[in-house]
């Protein structure tokens, strides 16, 4: 390096070192300027800030104490389920959660409805509640409360008597629950109890698993019979009757499949849907009904029979044994027993309704009109409409499909013109579920009922049947038949003729206005 070079180093060091210096002092200079900045602006915001300050802490406080309340409260849990999943399974759910406000109580509430399971309960859940409220009249998953208290019982009783029973989970009245130590756990001892609530809780799965098939298959049926009506038998017409009667031919496969798995879990489903498909040749919905039960049963025999073999075999058992051997068995049975009896049986049934004279149908009617309002989609109800159901799927009679669907319907359209002609009579809140009683009167949805029949069940179901009953037996008077298991109104245009149509609407028309001047008369005007 030359001298000049040191020289111009030196020179940079002196210029770099000066340099440094001056930046270290111009930052430490802004850094006093923002701490005061800083310090005035605290001063400015102290006076805000203090005036504030109780109102703060006051509102702090209050949440609070609020988040304390709320985790010092007892959970408890609930399912709510229905054959259905329309009404009752919401119903139950919305008078569970009312009553627990009113008890201070954290109600979590499962519901297994037509659109799946929403609000799934968790294990944490499970864990954290002191006790479960299973409130299903149909079969839900209830292995997951094994050890815990738990109340079974069915949607009616938990609309009616919500506050009852979040009383008893919390007094420790519920008992504990123990589902069965094998790998299919099913039903809960507490069902054991009642050999009518696990046939009634059976069929209703069954029941509720098939409808979707006869609504949507005969929906489509009734629409072929439009466009054939106005347009002849063209593409459409062959589209919707296919589609319409391949939906009707899983009925009773459906119907038996799920029947058996509610008795026995999935190794049921099998061998009770082929127990169906055997009874839909003849032996028709009876047939399929009783298949179902003889094909959970077998799976139920035959866990029983294999109970003590090792665990080795486990999956010997799902995979083999179980799918064979329920098979033979559901499969002889069917095959020398049940399908050639109830074959004879839907004969007989066929001629009775074929030669059956206008008073007895006219009573037969108003019996299943009249059922249809007992218990508004309860276990009444839904035996009403599971033999009509049957009675239509086997011989293709639709005239007490018409009693019942018009049956039906009454509740729900009563409780609307109740409330259109008596006014006086309704506080405001009643009043506003008028629009929405009519529309589901018009549907067939007679659920719509049910929040008036719990307050006032006497008054409410006693006015509802006498119309229904009314009703049901004037489609019979006229000879109405209908074209579809559901569907209310809308399967008007489907009708066989125009008398059936016609008939059908004042039928429904003059029993729901029996039926709501009767309730609008016994309801009395509300005292405000």
């Amino acid at each position: 390096m030359t001298t000049k070079d040191k020289g111009d180093q030196k020179e940079l060091q002196k210029y770099l070192s000066a340099w440094q210096k001056r930046h270290q002092e111009y930052l430490e200079k802004k850094s006093q300027e923002k701490a005061s900045e800083t310090d005035e602006e605290e001063r400015n915001d102290e006076t805000f800030e203090t005036s504030e300050s109780t109102e703060t802490n006051e509102t702090d406080s209050s949440e609070e104490e609020k988040e304390v309340q709320n985790t010092n409260k007892k959970r408890i849990l609930a399912v709510t389920a229905c054959p259905t999943g329309i009404a009752h399974t919401y119903m139950a759910e919305a008078a569970l959660k009312e009553a627990g406000e009113k008890l201070g109580v954290d109600v979590k509430v499962e519901t297994n409805g037509a659109d799946g399971i929403k609000n799934n309960l968790t294990s944490n859940d499970i864990n954290e509640a002191v006790g479960i409220i299973v409130a299903a009249d149909k079969k839900v998953e209830t292995a997951r409360f094994n050890d815990r208290k738990v109340i079974v019982t069915s949607t009616a009783d938990a609309i009616k008597n919500a506050e009852i029973l979040i009383k008893r989970v919390l007094n420790n009245e519920a008992p504990i629950f123990k589902a069965e130590a094998d790998n299919n756990p099913k039903e809960d001892i507490q069902e054991t109890n009642s050999i009518g609530r696990i046939i009634y809780k059976s069929i209703m799965s069954g029941v509720s698993n098939m409808l979707p098939f006869v609504i949507g298959g005969g929906i489509l049926l009734a629409l072929s019979f439009v466009v054939e009506r106005f347009m002849g038998e063209n593409q459409l017409f062959k589209l919707l009757f296919d589609v319409g009667a391949g939906a009707f031919h899983f009925l009773i496969p459906i119907l038996a499949g799920f029947i058996a798995m509610s008795i026995a879990d999935k190794p049921g489903f099998m061998p009770g849907a082929v127990a169906g498909y055997m009874a839909s040749q003849g032996a028709g919905f009876l047939g399929g009904l009783i298949g179902g039960f003889i094909a959970g049963y077998s799976i139920i025999f035959l866990k029983k029979m294999t109970k003590n073999m090792s665990k080795q075999f486990d999956g010997m058992k799902s995979m083999v044994i179980y799918p064979i051997f329920s098979l033979v068995i559901t499969g002889v049975l069917m095959y020398f027993i049940i399908v050639p009896i109830f074959t004879k049986v839907n004969l007989i049934v066929a001629n009775w309704l074929n030669n059956m004279g206008t008073v007895n149908a006219v009573v037969l009617g108003a019996i299943l009109g009249g059922m249809m309002s007992v218990d508004m989609g309860g276990p009444i109800n839904k035996a009403a409409y599971t033999f009509s159901i049957g009675v239509f799927t086997d011989t293709g009679n639709g005239a007490f499909m018409a009693a019942v669907m018009a049956g039906g319907m009454v509740p729900p359209l009563a409780i609307a013109l109740a409330m259109t002609l008596f006014k006086n009579n309704f506080d405001e809140k009643e009043k506003q579920s008028t629009i929405s009683n009519f529309i589901l009167g018009l549907s067939f949805i007679t659920e719509g009922a049910i929040p008036f029949a719990a307050k006032e069940p006497v008054k409410v179901i006693g006015s509802c049947i006498v119309g229904a009953a009314i009703a049901g037996g004037l489609t019979q008077f006229w000879s109405v038949s209908a074209p579809a298991p559901h569907g209310g109104i809308f399967v008007i245009p489907a009708m066989p003729s125009v008398h059936s149509a016609i008939f059908f609407v004042v039928s429904i028309a003059i029993g729901a206005i029996i039926s709501g001047v009767i309730f609008g008369i016994l309801r009395g005007k509300k005292i405000n």
